[in-house]
């Protein structure tokens, strides 16, 4: 779950931000099914009928997107449109299939058919 997620001057917290007041009254932990839990992305799977494999997940974050599709075994695009960036990528043990630099390079599947 993202801490913080973008706004148009800047940065608002995000659903982590917000449960941490509640995980300290109750001193219980929260359980996340959202990015980068695996549950949401292989129950979105089989409802759609889609195997992993026809699938991929694109987002500009490596540590809730990208680690969302490989830990659920899709292929991942990260977006440099968002909050990572390729000096952000280096850190991470964990890589995209394929990154690009925003949302308009990603090919468009009807006209390459």
């Amino acid at each position: 779950s993202d801490v913080s997620g973008n706004i148009e001057n800047g940065i608002a917290p995000a659903c982590r931000a917000l449960i941490a007041p509640v995980e300290m009254a109750t001193g219980k932990q929260a359980y996340f099914c959202g990015k980068p839990n695996p549950l949401m992305m292989r129950t979105g799977l089989r409802l759609l009928g889609c195997h992993s494999e026809e699938a991929v997940i694109i987002g500009d974050r490596m540590d809730t997107d990208i680690i969302a599709g490989t830990e659920s075994g899709v292929d991942t695009v990260l977006v440099l449109s968002g909050v990572s960036d390729r000096e952000t990528v280096k850190a991470f043990a964990y890589q995209p299939t394929v990154i690009l630099d925003g949302i308009g390079c990603i090919p468009d599947k009807q006209k390459q058919e």
